[in-house]
């Protein structure tokens, strides 16, 4: 067993003073000094980052969502900072702030405790959901106070916005956590067998019935029940749909007694219900059932700042399920993907880069041809992006390869230094790595065909990062 807990400090290129040495009294130190960040270890108690910059690297915003509750302290010399520079930096999740002194941290510190309802960027994302930007953070915080009750909740939005991941969500939120959650697309089911499957039936009710079956509400018992596209439901079973919100009870087709259920109702559609019930297909008193939490979801091109972490997760979790390594995207790709107007919205998006991903076979790296077949139908695309509100800065990144310059091959009439014209070239492909791989060192050494080793002593030698860090 440790006898300290343990603190990781990524410095991101600032001096420590020595406090990582005053801090050993109470805390197991490691020290990352380069200038781009890296998860902690496991069993790390406390991430502590250097946060002199004006803004968060891009990639610290890449890997905040990854340490869920984690505690991050962040510490910088004396000094002011704007209000934007500290939203900046305070998107990273729930953090705490300090001046870098020889006092150690105090152990036992945990993220501050808010008093609203809001879900940071890393605790959505425990729950399925990239939440970074304004629009998603508005659709969490309904669904965290939705959540905190029994009411119903009726999500909107178009086709492919992530609705049964908001409803997974809300039931993990809820303290029915440990109940079913049955999902139900009522579009998928004839009508004719729609009410039977909703609300069971005894023995006999009908020729196939030859015993009695509960029906999902019943299997939702004390739990959640997730009705995707309910605007497709018939009339009747619409009645009995209102009955069950009314009077929390299901009755069996065939007779027998009314059943009591314990259940929250989650309803999901990408239609317009005000206008079918203007049309007489919905009924007006069940949609106001329904209606008591509405929680609309955004579309892609609403939350075009998020792509790139969208992308992300999704390489990561689809490299994970086809059991391959996984891959990196290349920094040219993002602009593509930011954009692309989107149609099918996340599950495209998801779609596209699963595609990517099989079709590169064992290429490590996903560059722009890959997603060539995005734009083979002639999709226009809206270029150029503007820059995200919620992430400043975010396509640079720690390691930007230098724009195009002429060959240093050609030899002059002076000659030239072929020394220092094999270093620059060195650094130079070991700097594209380190972008590409959004600075992964291990993943930045296997593209050029290195060891690990030999490729932070190389780092060393042309100093693109210091002696200690690169051990």
């Amino acid at each position: 067993m440790r006898s300290l807990p343990r603190l990781h400090w990524s410095t991101l290129g600032a001096p420590t003073e020595g406090c990582d040495s005053a801090w050993g009294s109470q805390w197991d130190v490691t020290v990352d000094r380069g200038t781009s960040p890296s998860l902690p270890p496991k069993e790390t108690d406390l991430w502590v980052i250097s946060a002199n910059a004006e803004w968060p690297a891009p990639e610290l915003a890449r890997l905040a969502p990854e340490v869920g509750a984690l505690p991050i302290l962040l510490v910088r010399k004396e000094g002011s900072l704007s209000a934007k520079s500290l939203a900046a930096w305070s998107d990273l999740g729930s953090v705490r702030w300090g001046l870098l002194t020889m006092d150690p941290p105090l152990p036992g510190l945990r993220p501050r405790s808010g008093h609203t309802t809001q879900l940071t960027a890393s605790q959505a994302l425990h729950y399925g959901l990239v939440a970074m930007g304004a629009a998603m953070q508005e659709v969490m915080q309904r669904a965290r106070a939705a959540a905190a009750t029994r009411a119903t909740v009726l999500l909107l939005g178009e086709s492919g916005t992530g609705k049964e991941v908001v409803a997974r969500a809300i039931h993990r939120l809820s303290a029915e956590e440990d109940g079913p959650f049955v999902p139900v697309h009522c579009g998928a089911i004839p009508e004719n067998l729609l009410e039977s499957e909703l609300f069971g039936y005894t023995k006999g009710a009908f020729t196939d019935a030859r015993k009695d079956t509960a029906g999902k509400f019943r299997e939702a018992h004390g739990g959640t029940i997730f009705l995707d596209e309910v605007a497709t439901m018939p009339l009747s079973a619409q009645v009995r749909l209102l009955r069950v919100l009314q009077e929390r009870e299901v009755q069996p087709l065939g007779g027998g007694g009314p059943v009591k259920v314990e259940v929250r109702v989650v309803a999901a559609t990408n239609a317009d219900l005000k206008a079918l019930v203007a049309e007489g297909r919905f009924r007006q008193d069940l949609f106001y059932r329904l209606e008591v939490v509405p929680i609309t979801l955004p579309p892609m091109r609403a939350r075009r700042e998020e792509i790139p972490f969208l992308a992300q997760h999704f390489m990561t979790r689809k490299a994970r399920e086809h059991g391959l390594y996984p891959k990196a995207l290349h920094p040219s790709v993002d602009p593509l993907l930011m954009a692309l107007p989107w149609p099918g919205n996340v599950r495209q998006l998801e779609n596209a880069i699963e595609r990517a991903i099989v079709l590169s076979a064992k290429r490590p790296v996903l560059m722009r041809e890959d997603f060539a077949f995005l734009l083979e139908d002639g999709v226009p695309v809206d270029l150029p992006v503007a820059p995200s509100t919620t992430t400043p800065a975010a396509s640079v990144l720690p390691f930007l390869p230098p724009p195009p310059e002429e060959s240093p091959f050609d030899l002059g009439p002076d000659g030239l230094d072929l020394n220092q014209v094999v270093t620059d070239l060195e650094k130079k492909l070991m700097l594209q790595s380190l972008a590409v791989t959004r600075g992964n060192k291990k993943r930045a050494a296997e593209l050029l065909g290195l060891k690990r080793t030999t490729f932070l002593e190389k780092m060393k030698r042309l100093d693109i990062q210091d002696e200690e860090a690169a051990e």
